[in-house]
């Protein structure tokens, strides 16, 4: 199979779908990999590289598109790309398509066979796609949390761990999956007081005792959220229902008691965000203010640590990119039931259920696709 690497577009987005490491293990097996010219610089990784990995460097995005007959990235496509998406090619990346209509009809418009990582889904119900990025998301959403209580940043100008004789920020946690639990993690090691807040009573019981009552737990009620949330400094949203939109579960109102310089911030902004005030920023103006609050709400949060997490999306990724690679699509995902809960449209047919339901569209089972 040919499969295309185009270079990321969206804003300081500098991961990269396949590293060398990667294209090595394909070209191997018979694949031919085309890769657009400085698609890895952005991750450390040369076009010399990828050459000796036995890739062929594309001057444009547009050749890769055009000959590649499945693209692999990272993030979904951006409105300049999508005149390059087609019927009968495979697009492999992360879509998030229950947040994002337009890219969802332009999908179902160009008739791609569109596969979500964020929605392959193994039957422990675990989401191996996703998981390695969600733990560089949570570590990172305590790093910013922290950076951006200075005060220079609109913070409360507080150090998130104090020092001796002085207060310690409280970072509340809202879900308790990957995302959360690594934020936790990383919270409670700079010294804040950590509280995690879910609805799963036995997540909840993991967690307190995996790290041995340092971090505190509660069980998520309104009463109690709109409590935890006024008494935080720092609140990370890390709620997921794979393949939905996220609830709304800070509002405006719990907002407007937050101490002045309180930081929030939304990972779970890539499925529409956990807060009623979120929007979508970037790398470039990562922070806007509600009331007197910090909400930091990138999209592409990983995407500022490129080395690192290319390599950990890889090392996930490149099992899957080897069966379509091998078997074809078809055949990949009748063979792999997490791989087909994957699979959102082909040729016009919307096959995921959270997104038809976001949209108010028709479902077509993956079974009638599947054949």
């Amino acid at each position: 199979m040919r499969i295309g690497v185009p270079r990321e577009v969206k804003n300081n987005e500098n991961r990269v779908g396949l590293g060398a490491a990667a294209v090595h293990e394909l070209a191997v097996r018979g694949h031919e990999v085309l890769v657009e010219t400085g698609a890895g610089l952005g991750s450390r990784v040369t076009d010399e590289e990828y050459v000796a990995a036995g890739a062929r460097i594309l001057p444009s995005a547009d050749e890769v598109w055009e000959q590649a007959e499945m693209i692999v990235k990272v993030k979904e496509p951006l409105p300049e790309e999508y005149g390059r998406m087609r019927k009968g090619q495979i697009l492999f990346t992360y879509l998030h398509l229950a947040a994002d209509q337009q890219l969802t009809e332009a999908l179902l418009e160009t008739g791609t066979t569109a596969i979500a990582y964020e929605t392959v889904q193994l039957p422990d119900r675990t989401l191996p796609l996703l998981a390695p990025m969600s733990a560089i998301a949570g570590r990172l959403a305590a790093q910013v949390g922290a950076y951006h209580l200075m005060a220079p940043l609109g913070g409360a100008g507080m150090l998130m761990g104090g020092v001796p004789g002085t207060s310690e920020a409280n970072v509340l946690v809202l879900g308790g999956g990957m995302v959360g639990e690594q934020a936790a993690l990383m919270a409670h090691g700079l010294h804040a007081n950590v509280t995690v807040m879910d609805l799963n009573v036995a997540r909840l019981g993991q967690i307190a005792n995996m790290h041995h009552g340092g971090i505190l737990t509660r069980y998520s009620t309104s009463l109690d959220l709109a409590e935890q949330v006024e008494k935080a400094d720092v609140v990370v949203g890390s709620v997921l229902i794979p393949g939905k939109k996220a609830p709304k579960l800070v509002t405006d109102e719990m907002v407007a008691r937050m101490k002045p310089g309180s930081v929030l911030v939304d990972v779970a902004i890539d499925q529409g965000g956990c807060f009623e005030n979120s929007r979508p920023t970037t790398h470039d103006d990562p922070t806007f203010a509600v009331h007197e609050a910090v909400y930091y709400c990138v999209a592409n949060m990983p995407g500022s640590v490129p080395v690192t997490a290319t390599v950990a999306l890889n090392n996930a990724t490149l099992p899957y990119v080897l069966k379509l690679a091998s078997a074809g699509w078809q055949e990949a995902l009748r063979a792999d039931g997490a791989l087909a809960l994957g699979l959102h449209t082909h040729e016009g047919a919307l096959t995921h259920a959270g997104t038809a339901e976001a949209h108010g569209l028709d479902l077509t089972e993956v079974t009638a696709v599947l054949g």
